[in-house]
């Protein structure tokens, strides 16, 4: 058999990575992984990524950073972008700075085939008779808190696309977080929120499915509220009736968009309550109630629109009777 083929795999989260892994497996490939661009340059540049599967949201650098330098500095390497990010705009932007294709998360041996074809790559990366060790770097089982991460990152991805098409613009997606927290930790969030309520807006909206219950907070500063009505060509000032207006609007968008693929991923159909603007007239649930729950699991994703000082920010808090439903629904993965 032939010397195997260099291959990189450059994606903040380690099951994303694990996942491109398996899918590899039955091509004669030797793996490098990175966790981030910059870690991917100099992979690259030390010869270990003959092909480079990129993902985009990543810190330190991502994506389209990579691959400005890539093409700034020259350097030999075929890319394949492998994202959540489904903007047809995101899969136009890779395109023109050298990506050879686009792949959209999440990824399988399947998926990955045909793509190796269409791009043809197919027949340089030569099948192997019997998995490689070398292949199966990262196969140790992935923790929860990695495959929330990127469950989240793909479900992040769906939503934005959504909200870009429905406005006509590019969504900025950063990398999501992943966290269990205390009741203790919840109730000094919400007492923020409180606080800076004057400054910001706040929606709330209640999930259920099977086993699995908790509340999704979507926020809004002022000043983005502000360029909200002039990015949907508003010329009325900002009543408070335009801006519960757009608010609902948005989260009917963002938040079922992100419950729904969240949902079809670990197989959950969720039912969502009627959003409602946080205030006099609605509050979150209190401490007697939240210090039942002892935990909670945490998911947040910011969202950025490009060229407008849009920021908002969608929290969700999974209840702690939630999280063992959470994970046998995951373990699959």
């Amino acid at each position: 058999m032939s010397t195997s083929i260099p291959v990189l795999i450059c994606d903040d989260s380690a099951f994303a990575r694990k996942q491109m892994v398996r899918a590899l497996s039955e091509w004669n490939v030797g793996i490098t992984e990175a966790s981030n661009g910059l870690e991917a340059l100099e992979a690259i540049r030390a010869g270990k990524g003959h092909l480079l599967f990129l993902d985009l949201n990543m810190p330190i650098l991502d994506g389209y950073q990579v691959l400005e330098r890539i093409r700034a500095q020259d350097l030999q390497t075929l890319v394949v972008v492998v994202s959540g990010d489904v903007q047809s705009e995101a899969r136009a932007r890779v395109l023109e700075l050298g990506a050879l294709g686009f792949i959209n998360k999440p990824i399988d041996a399947k998926i990955l085939r045909d793509a190796l074809a269409e791009y043809g790559l197919a027949e340089e990366l030569e099948p192997v008779v019997e998995n490689s060790s070398d292949t199966t770097t990262a196969g140790d089982a992935a923790t929860l808190e990695e495959l929330y991460q990127e469950l989240s990152n793909v479900a992040m991805g769906r939503a934005g696309a959504l909200l870009s098409k429905l406005l006509g613009v590019f969504m900025q997606l950063p990398v999501p977080r992943v966290r269990t927290n205390t009741a203790d930790d919840i109730v000094t969030l919400l007492e923020q929120l409180r606080i800076e309520s004057d400054t910001s807006a706040t929606l709330c909206q209640g999930f259920i499915g099977p086993g699995i219950s908790g509340e999704a907070l979507l926020i809004f500063d002022r000043n983005s509220l502000e360029d909200m009505v002039r990015l949907m060509g508003e010329d009325e000032e900002l009543s408070q009736a335009l801006q519960h207006e757009m608010l609902l609007d948005v989260a009917n968008v963002l938040v079922s968009a992100y419950l729904g693929e969240l949902g079809r991923q670990i197989d959950v159909s969720f039912s969502q309550g009627t959003p409602v603007i946080l205030g006099r007239h609605y509050h979150l649930p209190d401490w007697d109630t939240l210090s039942r729950w002892k935990r909670t699991l945490t998911i947040e994703v910011g969202y950025k629109i490009e060229g407008f000082d849009i920021n908002c920010n969608l929290l969700l808090l999974f209840t702690d009777d939630s999280i063992g439903a959470l994970s046998e629904r995951t373990r699959y993965l």
